[in-house]
């Protein structure tokens, strides 16, 4: 959540969106809470195509650390350097939903509930993207070959 506070600070055109990216991010922490299959489904599988859109398909995470280095040798600060931390961060997410979901010892059920979660949130994503950033609009179309 810090990455998006920081980028929609350095980007006032994304705000909308990062505030309702948020939106995931903040129920997957109060609903994890709880044990729930769903948000840590959620959790999991946003990150996870968060991360491999912007390792795979778009070049966001390779300019982060290109401006990363510029920060490093330069002292320079680059907006694309959050992008690193944001990948950091949802690698951390996966890690700790799928942690706290193998904890669960689920069952046919529960793995559906995981596997609903996570769809639903790549679907909101999708739909924030098309109604309030679509500067992004063609990245997605990239990850799913429209």
């Amino acid at each position: 959540m810090l990455a998006l506070f920081v980028s929609a600070v350095f980007d006032p055109t994304i705000r909308v969106l990062h505030a309702l990216q948020a939106l995931i991010y903040v129920a997957v922490i109060v609903l994890a809470r709880r044990d729930n299959a769903w948000a840590l489904g959620a959790g999991c599988i946003i990150a996870a195509f968060w991360n491999y859109m912007n390792l795979f398909v778009s070049n966001f995470i390779a300019t982060g650390l290109r401006e990363l280095s510029l920060l490093l040798t330069a002292g320079e600060l680059h907006p694309g350097q959050i992008a690193v931390v944001a990948a950091i961060g949802h690698f951390l997410l996966i890690a700790g939903c799928l942690t706290l979901f193998l904890r669960l010892r689920p069952r046919a059920k529960v793995w559906g509930q995981f596997l609903a979660g996570g769809v639903l949130a790549v679907c909101y994503l999708v739909l924030i993207v098309f109604a309030t950033g679509p500067q992004f609009v063609g990245i997605l179309r990239q990850v799913f070959h429209t």
